[in-house]
């Protein structure tokens, strides 16, 4: 993975745009013109734009403060969905490294992930936000599926992007090594 390489251009001024909404909205936000783009911004949109011809500015979560600090985030962001830019929230629906190991990459996805991509896609679709805020106490073995929080914390910001209560659509179902769910969704 470091070798390869997605050199989207970047877009200082949209860049500093958000900062200023951020700050804005009581956010704390700066920006950092030697960070490059990590692995969960870079591979998808390497499936998504290969050619790397669209500008490309991401934005770093802090997976210690919540879900609502990061519907926060995307709330914020919220104007800039006006002006045509794609607010994407990439992570994984499920994202459980320590239980991938020795799994082939077809495999079946066990019954505590089915039960937690079920429950997912249950909330997502209902537009049950304060369910989905609530995803430890709420989900199904929401620590086993989410052990670390860095993968899932990028959907609550799209989620803060979209209007809230807003139902989100699946458009992708897919599982990796059994345990990492691919699912993905889309608000209008």
């Amino acid at each position: 993975m470091y070798q390869a390489s997605y050199p989207a251009p970047g877009d200082p001024a949209l860049a500093e745009r958000v900062v200023g909404m951020l700050c804005d909205a009581g956010l704390d936000a700066d920006t950092d013109a030697d960070r490059g783009l990590d692995h969960g911004a870079w591979v998808p949109l390497k499936l998504a734009y290969p050619a790397a011809d669209i500008p490309v500015v991401q934005l770093s979560l802090q997976p210690a403060l919540g879900p609502r600090h990061h519907i926060r985030l995307g709330q914020a962001s919220r104007p800039l969905r006006d002006d045509g830019v794609l607010i994407m929230g990439s992570g994984g629906a499920t994202h459980n490294l320590s239980e991938f190991r020795g799994q082939s990459i077809d495999a079946a996805p066990p019954a505590y992930v089915q039960a937690f991509d079920v429950w997912l896609e249950e909330t997502l679709t209902s537009g049950n936000t304060e369910l989905l805020v609530n995803y430890e106490q709420e989900a199904p073995s929401a620590r086993r599926n989410h052990p670390t929080v860095e993968h899932f914390m990028p959907l609550f910001v799209a989620l803060g992007a979209a209007a809230m209560d807003t139902k989100a659509s699946k458009i992708h179902s897919a599982f990796t090594y059994g345990v990492l769910s691919m699912a993905a969704y889309a608000w209008e």
